[in-house]
């Protein structure tokens, strides 16, 4: 179920980075700005602030499966709509329809990880989950950046689409819940407790900035590198050895956190070493050693911060309180890709998205140790 789960979800990444990765072609062609695809990147999430909670209510009436299956069957729809676009009102109604079915497929994926492995090594199967990720985002900036150049912008959005329909299929029939325990066959409920609420939210919000930051960073790392003499091919290639490494580094990660019991250390040592690979990335030469560290160690520590949830909210209210907690998360990703836009804009320095995302980075990790705190002092 792991595995299917996982090929599942790279569809929502790989859709994902379509728009970053034909960003030049758009802009040439269709004559948008960088403020204007920071927010298409953006309006991926913005479905997310309204639909994230009513999506947890869904789960009263309909299963994880069918689901899951229809929210990625909405990203084929997306797919097909920006693949036929041809302005900015029409690449933007297609982020949103995209952003519908992933608010579905990221609250159903969770919970049905969460489901099966809570209790049982939990930081590694959500590793395993989160690592899909960078899977699909790194087979989108090689894939989708060659298909631009060779058969034009509306190809990575039409194959992309594709994907999460053959994906949708599988799921549908092929996935199955895990047997029934006391706790997971109580009836689904939405009354959160005071504790529950306040740990979902600071969970949200370390979730929020790490992955805010992974997104300005994939849109805007390759630019920093080009502003240095490298070609946007070449450039693409080089930062995606960050999601490459990641999908392998973030499972070892969870893997050792729970062997170790050391979650709390290693999270801190990861995050600081990925913020100083992002001050650093302008260092002329450093670029493949940093891209590695930024995989190998910054992002590594995903899975621990998704693990949060198995400990925040009672396994009945999960449905829920997942929309709650992608409530957040989507806020924080929907805003940081357009405010990032804006900066590279009125400066035309492609350094300070990245300093914008070292901060970002920063409040993921003191918002981690809140949680920390609050899960002790909190009755």
């Amino acid at each position: 179920m792991l595995a299917l789960i996982f090929a599942a979800r790279v569809g929502l990444s790989f859709e994902f980075q379509t728009m970053g990765s034909v960003a030049d072609p758009l802009i040439a062609e269709l004559h948008l700005t960088y403020a204007a695809i920071g927010t298409l990147i953006g309006l991926f999430m913005l479905p997310g602030l309204f639909l994230a909670i009513p999506a947890g209510l869904a789960g009263r009436h309909a299963s994880d499966r069918l689901l899951s299956a229809a929210g990625l069957a909405i990203l084929a729809i997306a797919g097909a709509v920006a693949a036929s676009a041809d302005g900015f009102g029409q690449l933007a109604a297609a982020r949103l329809i995209g952003g519908v079915g992933f608010v579905l497929v990221s609250l159903y994926f969770t919970k049905m990880v969460a489901d099966w492995f809570a209790g049982r090594e939990i930081a590694t199967a959500m590793a395993v989950l989160v690592m899909s990720w960078p899977f699909g985002i790194a087979m989108g900036q090689v894939g989708h950046a060659w298909l631009a150049v060779h058969q034009g912008w509306r190809w990575p959005f039409g194959v992309a689409g594709l994907y999460c329909l053959v994906v949708a299929v599988l799921v549908f029939l092929l996935y199955r819940p895990p047997p029934a325990s006391g706790a997971a066959a109580a009836t689904p409920s939405m009354s959160l407790t005071r504790r529950e609420w306040t740990l979902t939210a600071i969970a949200a919000l370390v979730w929020s900035a790490f992955n805010a930051a992974y997104v300005v960073y994939l849109s805007f790392a390759p630019r920093v590198l080009v502003a240095s003499g490298d070609s946007a091919l070449h450039a693409a290639s080089v930062i995606s050895l960050a999601s490459w490494v990641m999908i392998f580094s973030g499972t070892i990660c969870g893997q050792i956190a729970d062997r170790t019991g050391r979650s709390d250390l290693i999270l801190g040592v990861c995050l600081l070493a990925g913020i100083a690979s992002l001050l650093l990335l302008p260092q002329r030469g450093w670029a493949v050693p940093l891209s590695l560290v930024f995989g190998l160690l910054g992002v590594a520590p995903a899975g621990l911060m998704m693990a949060l949830t198995g400990v925040a909210m009672a396994p009945h209210k999960r449905a829920f309180g997942m929309g709650v907690f992608l409530s957040v998360y989507f806020l924080g990703s929907a805003v940081a890709p357009g405010l990032a836009g804006l900066l590279y804009d009125r400066t035309h320095d492609a350094f300070l998205p990245i300093l914008f995302a070292a901060g970002l980075f920063a409040l993921s990790l003191f918002a981690y140790y809140a949680f920390r705190l609050a899960q002790r002092i909190l009755p």
